[in-house]
């Protein structure tokens, strides 16, 4: 063989080699890269299923722009975390400054020398978008909207919107207000995560006060059944802006759109996020929190048997059909001796789809297991050093 010859050997193994391995990579790519695109004509948008927090679909998500009235969302979380504190009651008569009451945009229409509870006030500013409520609402909680704004971000901080930031409680421009989709998606799973008592507010199609019925600005919520909530917004600087909540079945996803061009056009593009994300994904909730999984021999305990599973709900986002090909794998560490406590950590689950690990979670005690006895221990103790 000349040298001609051992050159083009020595390359198509290297070749060889090169496609071998890029063979390798492309099949352990994401499975989220192969699902269609969608062109969604907004500024910024992003679509997340709620359960498991993974995105499906987004543009822009972290680009800081104006939330206008989105801003309401983070206003009721602070009311809602106060109601929740017990700080403040739904029944409690709120004074109206004057301030409240020649709030520009949107409004309730409160009344100084009208009695108005944080009740009405919450759904004044809910499903009326009332800037004037959310002031009255500020002032009760913190003195002053200044100081309220201050909350707002010190909550925003605590949920990890970390491009936020807000000056005023209803959304109207200042340079130094603004947010993101994912941001303001975060947001708005922590209210149906953590107040669900208050969410159904956001499903109300009207709202009267003062003898004055408005409607909710979020269209789909007559045109969409799975749709129950949650925010709509709009400002010359921001455009039309919509969050949305859609529950079909056990499934939740969140919409969020920012900058479009009109109201049918926020409410079109919001409707077509979802869709897309019922017809291309699916949402797998192989075991729930607290639910036996297996049970794993135990040592020197009072009973010879540990119930085992997990200490959360486990869901995972993955494109349709594939939910039924995920696999798991328990490891733990033998032998598993007593005391052991509910809730302890006695190994790990290892989920896979393909050759792709996907997620792995803490094995968990799901009951708590004493010593045995003396000679009962003695006698374990016998057993393990045969074993």
């Amino acid at each position: 063989m000349n040298f001609d010859e051992q050159a083009i050997m020595k390359f198509s193994r290297i070749l060889m080699k090169s496609i071998l391995w890029l063979v390798l990579c492309l099949a352990v790519l994401p499975v989220f890269a192969q699902q269609p695109t969608l062109s969604v004509a907004a500024k910024s948008y992003t679509l997340v299923d709620f359960h498991t927090g993974k995105t499906l679909i987004s543009q822009n998500e972290h680009e800081r722009l104006e939330p206008a009235s989105l801003t309401k969302l983070m206003t009721a979380y602070v009311v809602f975390t106060e109601l929740k504190q017990n700080r403040i009651k739904l029944d409690q008569v709120v004074p109206v400054s004057r301030a409240a009451w020649k709030m520009v945009g949107s409004r309730m229409f409160i009344e100084p020398n009208k009695p108005v509870t944080v009740d009405e006030l919450i759904r004044g500013m809910i499903v009326q978008s009332g800037n004037d409520a959310c002031v009255a609402l500020a002032e009760l909680i913190a003195g002053s909207e200044d100081m309220f704004a201050h909350k707002m971000n010190e909550e925003a901080a605590r949920l990890n919107m970390t491009n936020t930031n807000f000056t005023n409680s209803t959304g109207l421009s200042h340079p130094k207000h603004y947010s993101t989709a994912h941001d303001l998606a975060l947001l708005s799973a922590a209210i149906i995560r953590e107040f669900p008592e208050y969410y159904p507010l956001y499903s109300l199609r009207e709202y009267t006060y003062n003898g004055i019925t408005q409607p909710n600005r979020n269209r789909l919520l007559w045109v969409d059944p799975n749709v129950d909530g949650m925010k709509t917004g709009w400002t010359v600087a921001a455009g039309y802006c919509l969050i949305t909540s859609s529950k079909r079945d056990e499934r939740r996803l969140i919409s969020v759109v920012m900058g479009t061009a009109s109201a049918n056009a926020r409410s079109k593009e919001s409707q077509r996020l979802l869709n897309y994300g019922y017809q291309f994904f699916d949402t797998a909730h192989p075991y729930k929190k607290d639910q036996e999984i297996t049970v794993l021999q135990i040592w020197k305990g009072g009973q010879n048997t540990l119930k085992v599973g997990f200490d959360r709900d486990i869901y995972f986002t993955l494109p349709k059909g594939q939910a039924e090909k995920i696999k798991a794998k328990m490891e733990y560490k033998q032998p598993v001796i007593a005391p052991i406590n509910q809730g302890q950590e006695v190994g790990t689950v290892k989920f896979s789809l393909g050759n792709q690990e996907i997620a792995a979670y803490p094995l968990v005690s799901l009951e708590t297991i004493g010593e045995a006895s003396i000679f009962g221990r003695a006698w374990d103790s016998i057993h393990l050093l045969f074993n």
